[in-house]
């Protein structure tokens, strides 16, 4: 099926990398004479994980035309890198996340200006929803309405055991959330429990929002959800990244079809991997009792 391409290997060469600016951190972003809204690093520390960056402090990473634009951009750089296996999305700045839409700026656009804004977010979300990999969302300071709404397009969602602000506030403002948020809050948690928390426009803490089932994981008290994030994501880097590719890409499936549908996908998933390089290197490291190199073949 053309919606398992996704499990064969690439061959893609890597970008060169700048000067690390963080000891555990290199940065692949364009370096400008100002710092960008948004950007790539590598983790230094463990192999294949990568950092989706927000870099907008002043305006607590707000939404806005730049910041979703520029984050298409580096989606695409991670979706070809050839090199990405696990991507952390997060903020720059500390006890923050995305406040949502950039509500100052929405007021200066003309309708089609808005129509526009929408579409690229829409697609943004979509695009990292479609990854061929994990990716986790670090929420570390409040995640409300296009903020929510992003985390909500990452596989998982770790927050901040301090953070208070978590939701999808926008009938309070009479108008309803418009970039996924209807859909994926209720394909996550179920279509009730949705609309309980979007028709009373509900802002949750972290502890609540992991019991409601809206994040995966709460930090340790003085622990960061992007310290949280990286233990998440080191577990996940131990597995071979044809198999967690090939494994988001049949769940993914399997949650829009019946249920045998599915397992025909599971079925064909499953023969594909069987025959990579990093199938043979699992069974090769089980017998020799050590720990197996995968390298994406």
């Amino acid at each position: 099926m053309a919606s398992l391409r996704t499990v064969s290997s690439r061959s893609l060469s890597l970008r060169t990398l700048r000067p690390a600016p963080l000891p555990h951190l290199r940065c692949l972003s364009q370096v400008a004479s100002t710092a960008p809204v948004a950007q790539l690093t590598r983790s230094t520390e463990l192999e294949g994980l990568t950092y989706l960056e927000l870099n907008r402090p002043q305006a607590k990473n707000a939404l806005s035309v730049e910041l979703v634009d520029r984050m298409r951009q580096l989606v695409e750089d991670v979706r070809f890198d050839g090199w990405t296996r696990t991507l952390i999305l997060h903020s720059t700045a500390p006890g923050s996340f995305c406040a949502g839409a950039d509500l100052k700026e929405r007021k200066g656009m003309q309708p089609l200006e808005v129509a526009r804004f929408l579409y690229n977010l829409r697609r943004l979300l979509s695009e990292i929803e479609s990854l061929p990999l994990p990716t986790i969302a670090a929420v570390d300071g409040p995640a409300l309405g296009g903020g929510l709404e992003l985390a909500l397009a990452c596989d998982l969602r770790v927050a901040g055991s301090s953070v208070t602000k978590i939701g999808l506030p926008e009938t309070r403002l009479a108008i309803i959330p418009g970039a996924g948020g209807t859909q994926r809050l209720s394909r996550l948690v179920g279509a009730s429990r949705a609309k309980d928390l979007i028709f009373s426009s509900r802002i949750m803490a972290a502890s609540e929002a992991l019991e409601r089932g809206v994040v995966n994981y709460v930090s340790e008290k003085g622990q960061s959800a992007t310290e949280k994030a990286e233990e998440v994501a080191k577990e996940m880097l131990q597995a071979g990244p044809l198999a967690l590719r090939a494994a988001k890409t049949v769940i993914d499936i399997g949650a829009e079809v019946d249920l045998e549908s599915g397992l025909d996908v599971e079925r064909l998933a499953y023969q594909t991997i069987l025959s990579t390089e990093d199938r043979m290197e699992g069974l090769r490291a089980f017998a020799e009792k050590r720990k197996p190199v995968y390298q994406g073949r």
